[in-house]
């Protein structure tokens, strides 16, 4: 019975106690035991623990026995807060009929808040608002409550007021999901659609498939087909989350589940997909959400050449755990073979490089982080560049577009000035501002998409003291005065270093990078000559001095000319030395790019 089901998911902006809602949830209605409970149920990942930041979205179904006497099954899917995780949400979303909306009471609307509640709201979604932490003693949630109430349109009133962490008023919102979101829709004996929301990858199962039915049943027997790629599936198992996985005979409408496929193949069954009957299959697949867009590209290499296999095989489980990565192999001169991978921004990547550490025991060189530039030749072609390195001669090229995008940042109004600064000298334009509460601002910019990924973040919570949150979107892009900047090493350039870099900061960064470069490289026998080079010329350098060995220490006295015959053999030595000398560029070289700090 459809009547007696609820899909909903919780928003919030990061940190405001989604995780710990669901906690309570899954305690109160009874679904994990007081014995087997413990923080953070739904995140499985040691990553996400250590963070305290949920990675991966995550379902489980519960039981709650409402007040008018009647069993309801509620399907919960927890969602990241990070805004490098928009896509989860938006998968997520598509599976469900309503929304937790969370808001911390001592932070208030933060910018995570209202880019999660937009795609709710554009999803039809029913959002009931909860103010959480109101046992802090910064809690203010009279204020809070009057700002969702302007933003929603909703009586203050109404909202919801808890404390996930102490339990306090979390029956309240158990009893607002079976009042305010509808039951889903559907008919049960129609095809079967099933939508694929999330997967991961099983040794034993294969891909384990997310999904939300949401025409027909699904039974264990049947045989499937995914549509996108015309794929047969015999399923291995299929069951629902509660929260560990549960295997069961039948997945009736609107109910959501997993299908073990057996499938060996990332491409075989991805997010987004619809999954049917394979004798009797639906006509048209069910409409699509945003497919995930990389922001950020960086090059991923082992440091053992061996490892190329075992890094090759890992990114591919990863890609079929996370839609949003993509990777192509490369090659580098000064690297040899890995890949060039796309992320959805910096903290992606970060997660992406400790998983691979971690769960695939590998050890690897992470390349500065680009992002990918529109070329314009002569000829014109145009050209997608994701790789500096790959920067065609300047003589050829007619115009370069760089990526710019439209940043939101949510700021206490004390800290408007300070904001402001920082947006311009990252190159920021204006656009407007807006006050969602007396004491609170929103600031939106257009910005070079470059000047944002590195260390924008980081300098906004500083200057801020942690108060100003962000959130962006992809614009359009601009043709800007962009130049190539490569750094040499001994005369021969090392690609890896190589950066796209706006005409007018290309000798500040050039300067700043050499001299980071000098202290990170260890001496060799001999001279190393660090060089950045630009517009055809080089406009800084240093020197790494050589080691040198005290070849005059059993000259005691004796004729001058002694000395220099042996100083002089000491320099045709290091000449020789400097022709077949290979100089080994540490992992914080490559990295030296992202703590330039403030240009």
């Amino acid at each position: 019975m459809t009547t007696h089901i609820r899909n909903f998911c919780i928003i919030a902006h990061i940190d405001h106690g989604k995780s710990t809602l669901a906690d309570r949830l899954l305690q109160m209605t009874g679904t994990v035991s007081d014995r087997e409970m413990m923080d953070q149920v739904l995140d499985t990942m040691d990553l996400e623990r250590e963070k305290g930041v949920t990675i991966k979205a995550s379902a489980v179904r519960m039981v709650y026995e409402a007040k008018d006497g009647n069993e309801y099954h509620f399907n919960l899917i927890d969602t990241p807060g990070h805004v490098d995780f928009g896509y989860e949400v938006s998968r997520a979303l598509a599976a469900c009929e309503g929304a937790l909306l969370v808001v911390d009471a001592s932070q208030g609307i933060e910018a995570q808040t209202l880019a999660n509640l937009y795609l709710a709201l554009e999803s039809d979604l029913e959002i009931i608002p909860v103010i959480n932490k109101i046992d802090l003693i910064s809690a203010r949630p009279d204020e809070v409550a009057e700002d969702i109430s302007s933003l929603l349109g909703v009586d203050s009133d109404e909202i919801i007021r808890i404390s996930a962490k102490n339990g306090i008023n979390v029956e309240a919102v158990l009893d607002a999901i079976v009042e305010k979101i509808p039951p889903p829709k559907g008919d049960t004996e129609a095809s079967l659609k099933a939508l694929v929301f999330d997967s991961h990858y099983d040794s034993y199962k294969g891909t384990v498939a997310y999904i939300r039915v949401i025409e027909g049943q699904l039974q264990a027997n049947q045989d499937l087909l995914v549509m996108s790629n015309k794929t047969a599936i015999k399923p291995v198992e299929i069951g629902y989350f509660s929260p560990n996985m549960k295997p069961t005979k039948l997945l009736d409408n609107a109910e959501v589940g997993y299908i073990a496929t057996g499938l060996k193949n990332v491409s075989e069954c991805r997010v987004g997909d619809t999954i049917t009957s394979l004798k009797n299959p639906a006509t048209e697949s069910l409409p699509g959400y945003q497919k995930a867009k990389s922001m950020v590209f960086a090059g991923v290499y082992p440091v053992e050449g061996e490892d190329y296999e075992a890094l090759k095989d890992a990114l591919g489980k990863l890609q079929l755990n996370d839609a949003a990565l993509v990777y192509e192999p490369e090659t580098s001169q000064a690297l040899n073979f890995g890949f060039r991978c796309g992320f959805l921004g910096l903290f992606h990547m970060e997660i992406i490089q400790e998983r691979l550490e971690r769960e695939y025991d590998l050890d690897i060189v992470i390349t500065a982080p680009s992002v990918e530039y529109k070329v314009t030749m002569h000829t014109g072609e145009e050209v997608l560049l994701d790789s500096p390195a790959e920067m065609p001669d300047e003589g050829e090229i007619a115009e370069i577009a760089e990526p710019w995008v439209r940043l939101q940042i949510f700021t206490p109004t004390d800290y408007y000035g300070t904001v402001m600064d920082l947006a311009t000298k990252r190159r920021a334009e204006f656009l407007e501002q807006e006050y969602p509460s007396p004491n609170r601002v929103q600031l939106s910019y257009l910005i070079p998409l470059s000047e944002l990924i590195v260390d924008f973040f980081d300098d906004l919570k500083s200057r801020t003291r942690g108060y100003a949150s962000m959130d962006y979107t992809f614009d359009e892009y601009r043709p800007g005065q962009l130049v190539k900047l490569e750094i040499l090493v001994s005369g021969e350039p090392v690609d890896a270093l190589a950066s796209i870099v706006h005409k007018e900061d290309a000798y500040h960064r050039g300067q700043a990078l050499v001299s980071k470069l000098k202290k990170l490289i260890p001496r060799q026998m001999y001279d190393v000559a660090i060089q950045a080079y630009s517009g055809g010329r080089v406009i800084s350098r240093a020197n790494v001095k050589a080691l040198r060995k005290d070849v005059l220490a059993k000259c005691y006295g004796g004729d001058i000319t002694r000395k220099k015959k042996l100083l002089e053999k000491q320099k045709k030595g290091k000449k020789r030395m400097k022709k077949v000398g290979n100089v080994e560029i540490p992992q914080e070289a490559f990295m030296a790019v992202l703590q330039l700090g403030d240009k």
